[in-house]
This record gives structure tokens, sequence and C-alpha cells, in this order.
């Protein structure tokens, strides 16, 4: 009798092993700890242009080490006042010269894996410790790999982090300083039609994000993303919320967001964003700075490849996303 049931335990914990085994999980695929003593160049391009970004920002960026920098575990962007002029185009964007220069006061440094890595669905992290100061910009961000639905927005944009002017004054923050980051989606038609849905952190958790290491997190799958910050829910879209006004997505339910993204990390400096929020304006004083990134990694859904939708982090959220800020400003 105890043979029996000592065979029975055992083949039940075989069973449950097996099933445990097969469950589908979150499995990483790609990483980056900087660990060496240079930017892995196989999985990042550096960018070099001085364009602004589209929104007015006074930098160009340099694969210089005065402005991207790994050393002891971490990838530096480093912002810095100096007159600098460089192509003014990133190579890849359409419709443009790469004879063209243009000088601008600031450098820094922008890191992308366009070319080299990309992915549909996953969870993407990356341990970060972020810049202060009136008119510093740093993210970590996502666009598609190709635009096949068109040119921004069409194709689409996903911000997993952005934070402006950390450790200003805020009127409307806790406290009165700045210590609250954000998430978007961007999506649309072309200008003006374009839009987007993002949300900011609440910003009562101390130390603020520039004085400690924080983990930004995006869960995304079929037709539903959502933001972390330290395993914290913040933000969840569904495809209801988003479109594209391009005719290549006919018969397309999660359009633009059904193709691979590739990966960013900048440091902006000054640009319309951090100059017409808090106090407004720009402060020469919040440079030089730098952006640290201590790890990066992505994780795709093992037993649900197609979707992802079976390893997402089942977590309950009763808020809604903000609209265009500049609507909230009227």
């Amino acid at each position: 009798m105890t043979g029996i049931m000592l065979a029975i335990v055992s083949a039940w914990g075989l069973a449950t092993a097996a099933e445990a085994a097969a469950a589908p999980q979150w499995t990483l695929v790609w990483s980056d700890d900087f660990d060496g003593k240079r930017l892995d160049t196989a999985s990042w391009t550096p960018e070099q242009s001085c364009w602004g970004g589209g929104n007015k920002e006074r930098q160009c960026y340099t694969p210089r080490k005065a402005n991207i920098e790994v050393s002891d575990g971490v990838l530096r962007l480093k912002a810095r006042e100096e007159r600098y002029k460089g192509r003014t185009y990133p190579k890849g964007m359409s419709g443009v010269s790469l004879r063209d220069r243009r000088m601008q006061p600031y450098t820094s440094g922008k890191v992308k894996t366009r070319g080299k890595e990309s992915w549909l669905y996953g969870r993407f992290s990356a341990r970060m410790k972020l810049p202060a100061g009136q008119g510093t910009w740093p993210a970590f961000w996502m666009m598609p790999e190709d635009d096949i639905y068109g040119t921004w927005p069409l194709s689409g944009e996903i911000d997993i982090m952005e934070a402006v002017n950390l450790g200003t004054p805020c009127e409307e923050c806790p406290g009165g300083i700045e210590a609250r980051t954000s998430a978007a989606l961007h999506f649309g038609g072309l200008q003006p039609d374009n839009t987007y849905w993002m949300k900011k952190t609440e910003g009562t958790r101390r130390p603020a994000p520039d004085a400690e290491w924080r983990v930004y997190t995006l869960e995304w799958a079929e037709g539903v993303m959502q933001w972390f910050v330290d395993g914290e829910l913040f933000m969840r879209l569904t495809a209801d919320q988003w479109h594209t006004q391009s005719s290549e997505a006919d018969g397309r339910p999660y359009a633009p967001f059904d193709q691979p993204f590739y990966l960013m990390f900048n440091y902006a400096v000054g640009g319309r964003l951090p100059e017409q929020s808090n106090g407004a304006g720009f402060e020469p004083a919040s440079f030089p700075s730098e952006f640290h990134i201590d790890w990066v990694r992505v994780e795709q859904c093992t037993g649900d490849l197609e979707t992802g939708k079976a390893c997402l982090t089942q977590a309950e959220w009763n808020d809604t996303p903000d609209g265009p800020w500049e609507q909230q400003a009227r």
C-alpha cells in the first residue's frame, strides 16, 4: 500500500512539473548589462544628427565618448554645452539629404537597435537613474523597424519612459517638486491629425527618480499594452483606443502596433515639452548631466509567442489615460 501511494505521489509530482514547464512564461531573449568598456555595436547604433528631433531640441547627437560612454556596468548618455556642427538628419530618415549640416549649442547621446534587433510583442524593461533640471528630457522608447503603414505617426510610436525637468518647482506636483515620469502611445494620422494617450506617475515616491535606480517596463501583447514602474502598473491601453489612418491597415484590427519595433535610449536637451512645462524655459545650469542605464532586457512569452497575451501581468487598473497635453492646457 505504501509503495502504491509513493508511486501515485511521484507520478503526480512529475505531471505537475511537466505542466509547469509547458505553461506560458516570460523568457529572456535579449539583454545588455553594459558590462564591457564600450558600446556593443553589434546591437546598438549611435545616432548622429542635429535636427532637434522635430521638437526644437538643442542638441547634436554624436557617437563620441564625450556623449556615449560605457563604464562601471552603466551606459552613460552625457549632455553637455558645446557648439557642435554635424549631420542634420540621421541615416535611415526618408526624404532628407545626408549632406545637410547644422550647428547646435549642446551635444548628447542617443542609441538604437534599428536594423540589428527588433521585436513584435514582449516585455521590455530597463533599470535607470534619470537626470534632473529644467530642460532635461531622457527617454526609453520604441519605433517601428519598417514603416509599413507610412511615416510618423501612421506606423506608431511607443514611449516606455519619459521625464522632463525632474527636481524643479511644480505647482501641480506632490510636495511642489517635479518627480513624475510618464509613458505614451502615439498614433493616428499625419499632422495635424496625429494624437496620443499618455499617463504620468503620481510622483509621490521618495527618493525621486533622479536620486534612485528604478525599473521601467512595458508589457506588449496582441491588442494590449501596459506600463509599470518597479512592477507597479500605472497605465493600460487596448486596441480599441488606438488606430492609424493608413490605408495599409485595412483588415488589421491591431494596427499599427502589430509589427516589430526597435529600442532606443536618448537624452534630449530642451525642446518644446520641457521648455513649456513646469516653470517653463530652459536652464543652462542643468548641464552637464548624465542619463544612466544599468541594464535593458527583452522577454517574450514562451508558450504564446503569437499573441503574448498568456504572459501578461494580471493587475487591476481603474484609472484612465490622458489625451494630448495641448488640449488639457486649454
